[in-house]
C-alpha cells in the first residue's frame, strides 16, 4: 500500500506481553530514517509502519524490530497457517504451564512443612525442585528481559525476571550459606514464591491470549465466509477450482446453498441471497439478471449464474476484512495517556520497589522480609491491563459494529463519533430512497404532456442523476421513444440543456429559468404547489419558453423518521442538507421530524455548510451517500458513507454504513458510546489497581503469590469486560 512516495507495511510482530512492549517497537523503528509513522496493536500483534522506500526497506525494519528483542513476521500468511503458528504457540506455553504446575504443587507442599527432613535438606531439595521451573517455564521471560536490557530499556519481563530472581537468588544464597540468614533455628527460602509466581505468570498469558483471540473473532468470521472453491463455465463445462484461480469476467455458478465466491452480476437464474454477515441486513435479498452479488454470502434458494466482477482483494468481503483490520490495529487518541504513563512506569516501579528493600532493610527486618517486599512490589506492578485496556476494547467494538455493517476505519474515528453533538443528513439516498419517482407532468397551454414527457426523457437519456432517471424512467413505461441529443451540458446543481430536433431544450429548476430570464407564467402556481407536497418541480423550457412542469418526488426510507427521533432523544441536532428548494425540503423534513433545514445549496457548496456549523462550535457528522458529498464528508470532523453510495463517498468517510438505512447511524453511536465508556472502565480500573495496590505491597501487606494472582485477575477481568462488548445490542 503506497501514498506518494510513502509505503505502508504490516508486520507481525510476536514476543510482546505489555504496552512497553509495543511502545519500545514503535520507538525503534521511528529511528530509521524515512520512518514517518508507527502504530502497534498489542492485542493482534501487528505493527504498520509507513516509510520511504528510498531511504529504508522492510528489511531494515525487520532487523530494528529484531534487535528490540521480539520476532517479526510478514502477515501474508493463511487462516491455516496463521492458526498452525498459533497452536503451535499455545502448545510451547503450555507445555511450559504443565511443567511449572507439576513442580510448583510439590515446592508449595513442602514448603508448608517446615520441619521436614531439616531446613537444610528441605531447602536443597526445594532448589532442584525449582530448577525446571526457573529455566525452562520461565526462560522466555529471562530472554526477553535480558534482551530488554541489552538495549537499555525495560518491559514487563523486567519486573517479572527481577522479582523472581530476587526470590530465587535470595534462596540459593540461603541454601548454600544457611548460617547468614538463621531466624528463630530455621533458614527461610522462597522458592516457593518463585515458582508460584512463574506458573501463575504462565497462566494468566495462557488465559490472556485466549481471551484477546476472542476480541478478533469477528475478523475470523468475516475471513470465513469466503468458500475455498469455487464453480465456473471453462470450456463449455462447469469445472471446481480453488478460489484464488477465479479471474475478472468468469462465469460463476452458485447452486441453492452454496457461498457465492466472489463479486460479481447475476447473468441467469434468480434467487434469494443472505447477505447479513457482510451488510448486517437480515432478511434475504432477491437477485436477478443485471443485479450485483457480493463474494462470502449465502445463496438460500434457487441456483443462479453470474459473471465475476471482482476477484482477490478487490471484493467487497476482502475490503470490509481489511478495513476492519485497520481500525483494530489503530490507536484511540485516549490510548496515548496509557501510552504516556507506560513509558515512565517500569523504571518508577523500579525505584519504588528499591526504596521500600531499602527502607525494610533500614528499619532493621533483614534480607528475606526486604526481598519479599522488593518481589511484590515488581510482580504486583505490571503494566499488562494498562496496555490492554484500550486495544481490546478498540478490537471487540470495531468488530461488532463489522457484524452489523457498520464499518468504522479507525480508533480516532470510534473515539470521535460520541463527541458529535451535530448530524447532517443529505436528503437524497440518505434520509430518502434515493429512486425518485415522476408523480405530475404540467403541461403549458398547447403543449402535449406526453411530447413534453418525451423531449425532457431525451435531455436525460445519458443522466446518472436520480431526478434524471426517473424522468427516463417514467419515459420507458409509456414507451416513449428517446431521441439521440446534441451539445449536452449538465448544469451542476441547476439542470441540464441540449438540442433536440433543432430545438435547445432546458431542464431545471426556478433558479435556473430565472436565470436565463425565462418566464414561467401560469405554471409557477402548479410548481409551488408541487414544492408544498414534497416534490422537486423540474422546468423544461423550448428556445427559451416554458414547455411544462413535472414533479419528481423521493419517498423517505420507512425507518428514517425513526431514526430521526431516536437522534433527537440522544440529545443531537439534526440538520437536513439538501440542493433542493427551501419550499420542497421544509415539506420533506417535516415528515422526517427534523426542524433544521439547509435548502437550495449546490454540491460545491456542502462542505462550506458543513465548516459555517463547525464555525458556531459545533462537532459535525456528515452522513451522505454520493459523490457530490465527499468534499463534505472530508470537511465534517466524522464522516458517514451510506454503503449503497459511491465508492468515492465511502473511502472519503470515517465510517461506512453497508445498510442503506440511517438508523444504522443511531448504532454506530451507541456503539461508540458503548466503547469508550469500556475503555474508560478498563483505564480506570488498570490505573486504580496499580495506585492501590503498590503502597500496598510496599508496606508488606501483599506477598508475592498473592501479587502474582492480583495481576492475573487484572488483565483478564480488562479483557472480560472488553469482551461484554459483543453482546452490545444494535436493536435497542
Amino acid at each position: 500500500m503506497s501514498n506518494g512516495s510513502t509505503q505502508q507495511c504490516t508486520l507481525r510482530v510476536e514476543g510482546m506481553h505489555c504496552v512497553s512492549c509495543s511502545r519500545r517497537v514503535e520507538t525503534e523503528v521511528l529511528k530509521l530514517p524515512g520512518v514517518s509513522g508507527v502504530s502497534v496493536s498489542l492485542p493482534m500483534h501487528e505493527a504498520r509502519i509507513e516509510y520511504d522506500p528510498a531511504k529504508t526497506d522492510v528489511a531494515a525494519i525487520k532487523k530494528a524490530i529484531a534487535e528490540a528483542g521480539y520476532q517479526p513476521f510478514d502477515p501474508s500468511l493463511s487462516p491455516e497457517e496463521e492458526d498452525a503458528r498459533r497452536r503451535k504457540a499455545d502448545r510451547i506455553l503450555r507445555r511450559k504451564l504443565i511443567v511449572a504446575v507439576i513442580f510448583s504443587v510439590p515446592i508449595a507442599v513442602i514448603s508448608m512443612g517446615d520441619l521436614l527432613l531439616g531446613y537444610g535438606w528441605r531447602n536443597w531439595l526445594l532448589l532442584v525442585l525449582t530448577l525446571p521451573v526457573f529455566f525452562f517455564s520461565a526462560s522466555h521471560i529471562f530472554a526477553g528481559a535480558w534482551k530488554a536490557f541489552k538495549k537499555r530499556t525495560t518491559n514487563m519481563d523486567t519486573l517479572i525476571a527481577t522479582g523472581v530472581i530476587a526470590a530465587f537468588g535470595f534462596s540459593v544464597v540461603a541454601t548454600i550459606w544457611p548460617n547468614l540468614f538463621v531466624q528463630a533455628g530455621h533458614v527461610h527460602v522462597y522458592y516457593e514464591a518463585a515458582a508460584v509466581i512463574i506458573t501463575l505468570i504462565l497462566t494468566g498469558r495462557m488465559l490472556e491470549a485466549r481471551a484477546t483471540r476472542q476480541t478478533s473473532e469477528a475478523i475470523r468470521k468475516l475471513i470465513g465466509l469466503q468458500p475455498r472453491t469455487a464453480t465456473v463455465i471453462r470450456d463449455g463445462a462447469a469445472v471446481e477450482v480453488p478460489i484464488e484461480q477465479v479471474a475478472v469476467g468468469d462465469r460463476v455458478v452458485v447452486r441453492p446453498g452454496g457461498k457465492i465466491p466472489v463479486d460479481g452480476e447475476v447473468v441467469q437464474g434468480s434467487s434469494f441471497v443472505d447477505e447479513s454477515m457482510v451488510t448486517g441486513e437480515p432478511m434475504p435479498v432477491e437477485k436477478r439478471p443485471g443485479q450485483p452479488v457480493i463474494g462470502g454470502t449465502i445463496n438460500k434458494s434457487g441456483s443462479f449464474e453470474f459473471t465475476a466482477t471482482k476477484v482477490g482483494p478487490d471484493t467487497v468481503l476482502q475490503h470490509i476484512v481489511q478495513l476492519v483490520r485497520n481500525a483494530q490495529a489503530s490507536k484511540a487518541p485516549i490510548a496515548r495517556l496509557a501510552d504516556v504513563v507506560s513509558s515512565y512506569f517500569v523504571p518508577v516501579v523500579i525505584a519504588v520497589a528499591t526504596l521500600a528493600l531499602c527502607a525494610w532493610l533500614l528499619a532493621g527486618y533483614g534480607w528475606a522480609m526486604a526481598s519479599l517486599v522488593f518481589v511484590s512490589v515488581l510482580i504486583i506492578s505490571c503494566p499488562c491491563a494498562l496496555g490492554l485496556a484500550t486495544p481490546t476494547a478498540i478490537m471487540v467494538g470495531t468488530g461488532a459494529g463489522a457484524e452489523h455493517g457498520i464499518l468504522i476505519k479507525s480508533g480516532a474515528a470510534l473515539e470521535g463519533i460520541q463527541r458529535i453533538n451535530t448530524v447532517v443528513l443529505d436528503k437524497t439516498g440518505t434520509l430518502t430512497s434515493g429512486k425518485p419517482v415522476v408523480t405530475a407532468i404540467h403541461a403549458a397551454p398547447g403543449v402535449d404532456s406526453a411530447e413534453l414527457l418525451r423531449l425532457a426523457a431525451s435531455v436525460e437519456a445519458g443522466s446518472e442523476h436520480p431526478i434524471g432517471e426517473a424522468i427516463v424512467r417514467e419515459a420507458q413505461t409509456k414507451n416513449l421513444p428517446v431521441q439521440n441529443v446534441q451539445d449536452f451540458r449538465a448544469l451542476e446543481g441547476q439542470g441540464a440543456e441540449a438540442t433536440v430536433d433543432g430545438q435547445r431544450l432546458l431542464l431545471g429548476n426556478s433558479s435556473l429559468l430565472r436565470e436565463r430570464n425565462i418566464d414561467t407564467g401560469p405554471l409557477s402556481a402548479e410548481a409551488e404547489a408541487l414544492s408544498a407536497a414534497a416534490q422537486t418541480p423540474v422546468f423544461v423550457a423550448r428556445d427559451g419558453k416554458v414547455m411544462g412542469v413535472i414533479g419528481i418526488s423521493d419517498t423517505l426510507r420507512p425507518t428514517s423518521r425513526q431514526a430521526v427521533a431516536q437522534l433527537r432523544a440522544m440529545g443531537l441536532d439534526v440538520v437536513m442538507l439538501t440542493g433542493d428548494s427551501e419550499r420542497t425540503a421544509r415539506a420533506i423534513a417535516q415528515q422526517a421530524g427534523i426542524e433544521h433545514v439547509i435548502a437550495d445549496v449546490l454540491p460545491e457548496r456542502k462542505a462550506d455548510a458543513v465548516k459555517q456549523l463547525q464555525a458556531q462550535g459545533k462537532i459535525v457528522a456528515m452522513v451522505g451517500d454520493g459523490i457530490n458529498d465527499a468534499p463534505a464528508l472530508a470537511q465534517a470532523d466524522i464522516g458517514m458513507a451510506i454503503g449503497s453510495g459511491t465508492d468515492v463517498a465511502i473511502e472519503t468517510a470515517d465510517v461506512t454504513l453497508l445498510r442503506s438505512d440511517i438508523q444504522s447511524v443511531v448504532h454506530a453511536l451507541l456503539l461508540s458510546r458503548r466503547t469508550m465508556r469500556t475503555i474508560k472502565q478498563n483505564l480506570f480500573f488498570a490505573f486504580v489497581y496499580n495506585v492501590v495496590l503498590i503502597p500496598v505491597a510496599s508496606l508488606g501487606l501483599v506477598n508475592p503469590m498473592l501479587a502474582s494472582l492480583a495481576m492475573v485477575l487484572s488483565d483478564v477481568s480488562v479483557v472480560g469486560n472488553s469482551l461484554r462488548l459483543r453482546t452490545f445490542r444494535f436493536d435497542r
